[in-house]
């Protein structure tokens, strides 16, 4: 029988009032962040969007500590390693769920693969996450997060600034290379983070710092989706019309095709069966330039964000301290 998580007994009161503020102040965050490309990014409904996000979530932290039996104790961030490691934790999903995800466009929209030929071709990136874990949480007992969260970080990075080399016609030797190394970083940051977060709670709020895990790496995912995604989407719809001029699409058809840029953020070229050939290639292969412009400013942004989490995790989490060994 496993022992109780919690501390005390007595009757436990659900706090229904942190739930629906916390539920309101991510869905309207979330919900800025996926409209501001949309409906740009300084409009006043994504502003007043995000803003009654941040606004909700302040109050949401400042209504946590003020009730007998929280949603979500504040104490807990009192632990700077707590408070890193569920900053990381986000970071982690942003990048993993969001790269993954035009990747996936990449390999079929514009490589040309089916779905199951592109899954197999990241399998590199699933294999190294499953070996990085045990080896991630070796590390990390060995040596403490503050290691492996950073090496972590710096492994996603660098899978990142690699992905610059990718263009319409790359060869897979240099695809996989990029996968390892995310693989690596992802599967190295989970199992550090875990440590970091739940192992710096109290044994009473441990299952508190599981429940915030979970929810820092759902934002976190959905988040990268949507940011990079938008991303993407922007750099597109700069840069298409030049890159279909560039490629041979004369400039009246170039300007018509402005129209489709949305489908082109996604990596589908805008090609109709009665195109000539000639001009149904040209199309093809400035569609698939403007879409890796996107791809390339991404992993540009995911690659300094990996580093920031890097620099963050080593200065923020603290040094562990060495148990003396039993007589």
């Amino acid at each position: 029988m496993l022992p109780q998580s919690r501390a005390g007994g007595g009757r436990q009161r659900f706090d229904i009032p942190g739930v629906l503020l916390l539920a309101a102040g991510l869905l309207c965050l979330v919900f800025g962040v996926v409209k501001g490309e949309t409906w740009g990014w300084t409009s006043p409904g994504t502003l007043g969007a995000v803003a009654a996000g941040v606004v909700i979530l302040l109050v949401f932290g400042w209504y946590e500590t003020r009730i007998a039996q929280p949603l979500l104790p504040m104490r807990l961030f009192r632990s700077r390693t707590l408070t890193v490691g569920a900053i990381v934790t986000a970071l982690n999903f942003f990048v993993m769920l969001g790269v993954i995800f035009f990747v996936m466009l990449y390999l079929q929209n514009v490589r040309g693969f089916t779905p199951v030929e592109a899954g197999v071709r990241t399998l590199p990136l699933s294999l190294a996450s499953l070996v990085a874990s045990p080896l991630g949480a070796a590390l990390t007992q060995r040596f403490g997060a503050r290691l492996t969260m950073p090496l972590g970080m710096v492994l996603q990075a660098a899978a990142c600034f690699g992905m610059l080399t990718w263009q319409t016609d790359s060869s897979y030797a240099t695809m996989w290379p990029p996968f390892v190394a995310l693989g690596l970083g992802v599967g190295m940051v989970m199992a550090a983070s875990s440590d970091a977060i739940v192992g710096s709670a109290p044994v009473s709020d441990a299952g508190v710092a599981g429940g915030l895990q979970a929810t820092t790496l759902q934002i976190g995912g959905a988040l990268g989706t949507s940011v990079l995604v938008s991303l993407i989407s922007g750099k597109v719809g700069a840069t298409l019309t030049g890159e279909l001029t560039s490629a041979g699409v004369p400039a009246a058809v170039a300007q018509r095709l402005e129209e489709a840029r949305d489908a082109v953020a996604m990596g589908i070229a805008p090609v109709s069966a009665d195109m000539p050939a000639e001009l149904r290639a040209a199309v093809v292969e400035g569609s698939g330039q403007a879409f890796l412009n996107g791809v390339h400013a991404a992993v540009v942004v995911t690659g300094v964000l990996c580093l920031a989490g890097a620099i963050v995790a080593a200065a923020g989490v603290r040094r562990r301290v060495e148990e003396p060994a039993p007589r």
